[in-house]
């Protein structure tokens, strides 16, 4: 950023798809600012399992490319879990059938129908595959280090609207692109009524000597079932409980959650509790929207926002085609 404050673009949202975004531009050689309401490591982002899947998010005709792309940079940075918080660790999608996936299931490595003998608790199909799995706070501090070594600057504030956003994120910093990337903050900013909360309930335990992850995932029910293996912890889920926007964690949903899980590893019952997460999904009518429009001052606002709970699967197919629309290209 030039020393008279001047920016190219200004990122309003420092979750994984903002800061994705904004890698993406500032490599491309612009001068790029994010704007985030919350600390990186209080965004919805890093309360997420995180697990590379193509769940609960639209549009279809555009997810799979979207999700291919970001399964491909992931796969590079398990080269060095440590650093980027990226691992590939094996585990079952269960009560999935491979014929009732899109195309993109086909470019996926090693994923495979399970005999029904193979799959763990009262579940008759599955599937077996080696994903990403993603350790969130290490992986928003890594793309915010990534982001400000391209030259990026991240500053916490909220922004009143979205035009006022380019207008002065910060006093004397003015650009002529805005990239809107809040979130379920959408909801009010742009304004969009198509946005909608979908709550998020997880229990963190001490890992009684798990290293493989489940899912059972019913797209109909406000109920999930899952376990990953995180360093340190092992996550439990979930929920997916739509319009319910309670911050603070339910006991009884907590305990409901250790008893799902405990039915397909039944050493996760005894499991010290280490604590409780709550995040609210930005999910949104008509699925996720990647949009430019011209303000009535000329500059351009670009919109990426409405991924739900699958913002990490998408995130670096989204923000290349952010890219593309801030570029013209």
């Amino acid at each position: 950023m030039g020393s008279d404050g001047v920016v190219d673009v200004v990122v309003v949202g420092g979750g994984v798809v903002g800061l994705t975004t904004a890698i993406r531009l500032a490599e491309r050689g612009l001068r790029v600012r994010v704007r985030s309401r919350d600390a990186v490591t209080g965004t919805t982002s890093a309360v997420a399992g995180a697990l590379w899947w193509p769940y609960r998010i639209e549009p279809a005709a555009e997810v799979g490319a979207w999700s291919l792309a970001s399964l491909r940079v992931y796969e590079e940075l398990a080269a060095d879990p440590a650093a980027t918080g990226v691992r590939l660790v094996a585990g079952v999608h269960a009560d999935t059938l491979l014929a009732g996936l899109g195309t993109w299931a086909g470019e996926i490595a090693g994923l495979r129908q399970l005999a029904p003998e193979e799959v763990p608790g009262p579940y008759a199909v599955g599937l077996a595959a080696r994903l990403p799995l993603i350790d969130m706070p290490v992986h928003l501090g890594w793309l915010r280090a990534r982001f400000e070594a391209a030259g990026g600057v991240v500053e916490q504030g909220a922004v009143r609207g979205l035009t006022e956003a380019g207008a002065g994120a910060a006093a004397g910093v003015t650009a002529p692109v805005v990239v809107n990337c809040t979130g379920l903050a959408a909801r009010e900013l742009v304004p969009d009524p198509g946005m909608r909360a979908v709550r998020g309930q997880l229990v963190l335990v001490e890992n009684p000597g798990v290293d493989t992850w489940f899912t059972a995932a019913d797209g109909a029910s406000s109920e999930t079932t899952y376990f990953f293996p995180q360093p340190g912890r092992l996550i439990l889920g979930g929920t997916a409980q739509e319009g319910d926007e309670r911050a603070e964690p339910d006991a009884a949903t907590a305990a409901a959650i250790v008893a799902r899980c405990a039915r397909i590893r039944p050493e996760i019952a005894r499991a010290r509790v280490l604590g409780h997460r709550v995040g609210l999904r930005p999910a949104r009518e008509g699925g996720v929207r990647i949009e430019a429009e011209t303000l009535p001052g000329g500059g351009l606002l670009v919109h990426n926002y409405g991924h739900g709970g699958a913002g990490v699967t998408v995130a670096w197919g989204c923000a290349d085609r952010t890219a593309e629309l801030v570029l013209g290209s």
